[in-house]
């Protein structure tokens, strides 16, 4: 029996390559495709799939050629590339090394992506008013998210270590694939019916595809019409989702949403200091003004001589009182002078007073007689002296 020959992984894939590498019919390959998962590198070097409706392989795009690229390219972007296939080794992956990429139009899920975003924000799901205000000290907070992988470990870990005293309730759910729109939505309702303060809703990094239950209409309404404050937290800081813009506030990443979710509980306790510090200045301050305040009302004039106090006080009374009697007596005086002037006139008009000095008052038939001629001889005339009066008779007029 013939011994069985081993080799190495590196020599089979070394193997390999050197196949694909001298294979003339795909060290010149054109291909079409869509762009999934795309990440740039900081040295300008470019990394995604390229995809149809049957297949999928790796591509990348080295700083040299990408630097000629006139566009950006992106998630969902339909491309026309020309470049050779060839094997990486530290992982035994085959993908296309892209010399030249041009637009070849935009994905179906990209295109059906903006429709919605478009529709969504004409009938105010996205606007600013609607929007619910994030509460600055949560005290219970939900999680909607895959029970297992990065996302939910990086939310955790970042409330326990930012914000120990909130308490956190997981609602698993799915994030991918067909069944994930619903679930999410349920997630969603239940989560809102137990009275939390605030609920991230997310999941870690992905392709477009990856993502797509984020960008659901369905998912759209139910974060719109949820009482509680919603933070979504859907993929990297690149990936922009639906979900995002219907959100209370966008998180650029899970750890992200976690950070803007509760304070920094060191940062709280600095300020708790320093409104310590302060309070005590302000106390401090009211005492020394109260004691000065204190020292001042205890030295005062009034304190130390009340008695001199009260003798100034009952002097100015007196002389208050004297002022008063003199206006009186002054007032009186005069009313009396007045008093007596208006009865002196009283009595020169008194028809008895002038009687008293020698007239009299002729009356003929009750009628003041004041002309001779108003009598004739005959007449009974009544005669009113100052005491008594005396009845004649006309004998003769002049």
């Amino acid at each position: 029996m013939m011994e069985k020959k081993y080799i190495e992984i590196a020599t089979l894939t070394r193997y390999l390559k050197n196949k694909f590498d001298t294979d003339p019919h795909i060290q010149n390959v054109h291909i079409k495709g869509e762009i999934s998962n795309f990440k740039g590198h900081t040295r300008g070097h470019l990394y995604f799939t390229l995809k149809d409706e049957e297949a999928r392989i790796s591509a990348v795009m080295f700083q040299g050629n990408a630097s000629k690229l006139s566009f950006m390219p992106e998630d969902g972007m339909k491309v026309l590339v020309t470049g050779r296939v060839s094997i990486y080794p530290a992982t035994g992956q085959y993908q296309i090394y892209i010399e030249e990429m041009d637009e070849d139009g935009l994905g179906n899920l990209y295109l059906k992506y903006e429709a919605l975003k478009k529709e969504l924000a004409e009938k105010g799901l996205f606007d600013e008013d609607n929007k619910k205000p994030i509460p600055k000290y949560p005290t219970k907070i939900g999680i909607i998210t895959a029970p297992t992988g990065a996302a939910i470990k990086d939310i955790l870990s970042t409330l326990k270590r930012r914000y120990p005293i909130c308490e956190t309730y997981l609602f698993p759910s799915l994030v991918q694939g067909e069944l994930a729109k619903d679930d999410i939505v349920k997630k969603i309702k239940e989560a809102d019916n137990h009275n939390l303060d605030l609920l991230i809703v997310g999941r870690g990094g992905g392709s477009i595809e990856d993502l797509w239950a984020f960008n659901e209409e369905v998912v759209a309404y139910a974060i719109y019409e949820a009482k509680t404050p919603i933070i979504s937290a859907v993929g990297h800081e690149i990936d922009f989702t639906i979900a995002d813009f219907v959100a209370d506030l966008r998180a650029p990443t899970p750890t992200a949403a976690a950070e803007l979710a509760v304070p920094n509980i060191i940062d709280l306790n600095t300020l708790i200091s320093q409104y310590t510090i302060r309070c005590n200045k302000i106390v401090q301050n009211m005492l020394i003004l109260s004691e000065n305040k204190l020292n001042s009302l205890t030295g005062s004039y009034a304190l130390k001589n009340p008695l001199a106090v009260y003798e100034i006080k009952e002097q100015k009374l007196s002389i208050l009182i004297t002022n008063i009697n003199n206006i009186i007596e002054n007032i009186l005086i005069k009313n009396k002078n007045s008093y007596e002037l208006s009865l002196q006139k009283i009595e020169l008009l008194n028809p008895i007073a002038i009687l008293s000095k020698g007239y009299s008052v002729i009356k003929s038939e009750n009628k003041i007689i004041k002309d001779a001629k108003k009598v004739k001889k005959g007449d009974l005339l009544d005669i009113k002296l100052s005491k008594g009066e005396i009845k004649a008779v006309v004998e003769g007029v002049k």
